[in-house]
């Protein structure tokens, strides 16, 4: 008691004012725990049961690329890992109002979380509580994790499931909305390219019926054999070889001209076909974008409130309360002992003083 006067607060004087005052301090601290575990029970406090999913995106999105295409040279395998972007990607989507709606619709969440259809801000509340419950982050290892809080044990595993799944119904959409115009504007392309080859194959057709093959190796022998049949006389073979050198030379070069443009049109055909094959894959077929390494279950128990930490926290904080507490009372108290005798003399033989006494 001696120290407290001196103002010296050390160990020894908690210890010896707890003990002071334990019945007082343990009846305050029992109360605490009844009240904790009071207003931590389902009366007070709704408990939710948590459900995770674990997911790592792939490293590539484009299935022609990697599957078709011999021109794209890269080092990814349809089967490896995403990385860093893939991961971000994949986050950026599960935090998407396209995820959330849908679940938001798909499980009644506006009746399900108890809000009144003819509150003022319903949707903020809504989307307020489904943030608030439904968790995304990413992993030390750079996968995500989908995190789902819900007073409904099954409701939470559902939802945690079907957030993965979303994930690649959506991506799918997000890219077949970009992939079906890639593939209209592709196809019409390579229709367009393969008509103009056919009207060329049917332009040279026509100049086959002519008799015109090869326009260099006849016009070659014609001359070789009309040389012969003018050495020999042949009216008749000389005419009938001038008559094929005249076709030869009105049509020979449309010919030779065609027969150029469609070799170099057929390998461009043969490009814009490989092109429209794969965006033809883009557009109709669908791999998952996701490797799934944890599905959500049904928790057995709950996970919020942790009773036991919120007891702890609430002894402690009481504890240390009551203790600064106590301590000002002693100071107080202290302090009015400690007050000269001189002072209370004259306090005494004030008028003022006697009339506050005496009433």
């Amino acid at each position: 008691m001696q120290q407290f006067e001196k103002g010296d607060l050390n160990s020894l004087n908690l210890l010896s004012l707890v003990a002071r005052y334990k019945i007082p301090i343990f009846v305050v601290m029992l109360a605490t725990i009844l009240l904790s575990y009071l207003f931590t029970s389902p009366l007070f406090i709704t408990p939710l049961y948590k459900s995770t999913v674990i997911l790592y995106p792939t490293s590539t999105n484009s299935i022609s690329k990697i599957l078709l295409s011999s021109n794209f040279q890269t080092s990814k395998d349809i089967l490896e890992f995403g990385e860093d972007e893939q991961t971000e990607q994949m986050l950026q989507i599960l935090n998407s109002n396209k995820i959330r709606d849908r679940i938001i619709e798909k499980y009644d969440l506006m009746n399900h979380y108890d809000i009144g259809s003819d509150e003022k801000y319903r949707f903020t509340t809504l989307y307020d509580e489904y943030e608030s419950k439904v968790k995304f982050r990413r992993t030390e290892y750079t996968a995500v994790k989908i995190t789902v809080l819900d007073k409904d044990p099954v409701i939470a595993a559902k939802m945690a499931n079907d957030m993965a799944e979303l994930f690649d119904s959506t991506m799918n959409a997000m890219q077949k909305e970009v992939a079906i115009k890639a593939f209209k504007i592709v196809e019409s392309e390579y229709f367009k390219q393969r008509d103009e080859v056919r009207q060329m194959e049917d332009s040279l057709n026509s100049f086959r019926r002519l008799g015109i093959n090869d326009y260099e190796s006849q016009a070659e022998m014609i001359n070789q054999q009309l040389a012969i049949e003018l050495a020999r006389g042949n009216k008749a073979g000389i005419k009938a070889l001038e008559e094929k050198m005249k076709v030869l030379a009105d049509y020979g070069g449309y010919y030779v001209s065609i027969r150029d443009m469609l070799e170099h049109e057929r390998k461009q055909l043969s490009e814009m076909k490989a092109k429209y094959e794969e965006a033809k894959v883009d557009a109709t077929q669908n791999l998952p974008h996701k490797f799934v390494v944890t599905s959500a279950f049904v928790a057995e128990r709950k996970s919020y409130p942790v009773r036991w930490i919120i007891v702890l926290i609430a002894l402690t904080s009481t504890f240390f309360l009551m203790v600064i507490v106590l301590i000002i009372l002693e100071k107080i108290n202290v302090g009015t002992k400690n007050v000269p005798v001189e002072q209370v003399k004259k306090k005494s033989l004030d008028p003022k003083f006697s009339r506050k006494i005496t009433g």
